[in-house]
């Protein structure tokens, strides 16, 4: 980890905000893919250590874009579909839940149901655009887990927070200026660092940092995931009837990135929004 990371690492503990540590499963699953020694079932074997981290990636492998229609019953028949490095991601995924509040109070709950169906919707689009986009379905469900990671971390620190900023309402989003002025610190950051310090790629990590926005700076990669995650979060305001508040100033930019037409976008919406329900029935 780079110098300045470190030092804003140490600056958050010395606000009392704690990153949470991958949990064991996943750093021993880290370090046998990066032996190159592995196959299904040594890697089946570390994944079923924990039974949460188990349950969790089912649930989230039996989407369709990931079962590719096959019933999965099995964590080597989840190996064999998904794939060893796409498996990973998706482990990296569920297990933040579980490192990060779970259970703990409804508006965990609140949050992490919609950080789900976010990571299920950003799937779906990127399956469609992976030949524009070249942003495969693992990665873009991992940044839609990890997109807004920093609000439970804020949540852990500072038990008034969602009060503070009104986000026990489903449909309140965090305002950064707000939470900088209240607490010092945002979100995007916290979860930025969250992401670095749980090895996601670079591009991921840079689409947490600035999932608000489309940076011009940023590499092409980070923009596109970022494309896709603010379609998918338009997509999810859409299908439970909330107000996109930012959609009119960056969606016809967001549509670009992603290759895909402002005339076809209502029919597009119709196809995602089924697909989601089909999914979750």
């Amino acid at each position: 980890m780079v110098t300045d990371e470190q030092k804003a690492l140490d600056d958050l503990a010395a606000q009392g905000i704690r990153i949470p540590p991958q949990p064991k499963v996943l750093l021993e699953l880290r370090d046998k893919i990066a032996t190159g020694n592995f196959d299904n079932k040594s890697v089946g074997r570390i994944i079923s250590q924990d039974p949460g981290i188990v349950a969790l990636l089912f649930k989230a492998a039996r989407s369709p874009v990931f079962s590719r229609g096959r019933k999965l019953t099995t964590l080597d028949q989840v190996l064999m579909v998904i794939g060893v490095k796409q498996t990973y991601n998706l482990v990296q995924a569920v297990s933040l839940s579980m490192a990060i509040g779970e259970g703990k109070r409804k508006a965990f709950e609140i949050f992490w149901t919609r950080s789900g169906e976010i990571a299920r919707i950003a799937a779906m689009i990127a399956e469609d655009q992976v030949s524009v986009c070249n942003v495969f379905p693992d990665q873009a469900y991992m940044a839609g887990i990890f997109h807004e990671c920093g609000v439970p971390v804020l949540m852990m620190r500072f038990p008034d927070y969602c009060k503070k900023l009104q986000l026990d309402n489903v449909q309140c989003w965090p305002n950064l200026a707000e939470e900088d002025a209240k607490f010092n610190v945002d979100h995007c950051s916290i979860g930025y660092l969250v992401a670095r310090h749980w090895g996601m790629p670079d591009f991921v990590s840079a689409a947490i940092r600035h999932h608000h926005e489309l940076p011009d700076e940023e590499s092409g990669a980070a923009i596109t995931l970022v494309a896709i995650l603010q379609l998918a979060i338009h997509f999810y305001h859409r299908i439970n009837n909330h107000t996109d508040v930012i959609w009119d100033k960056i969606g016809p930019r967001v549509l670009e990135e992603i290759g895909l037409v402002p005339d076809d976008i209502e029919d597009y919406f119709e196809d995602i929004s089924n697909r989601f329900h089909e999914a979750v029935e």
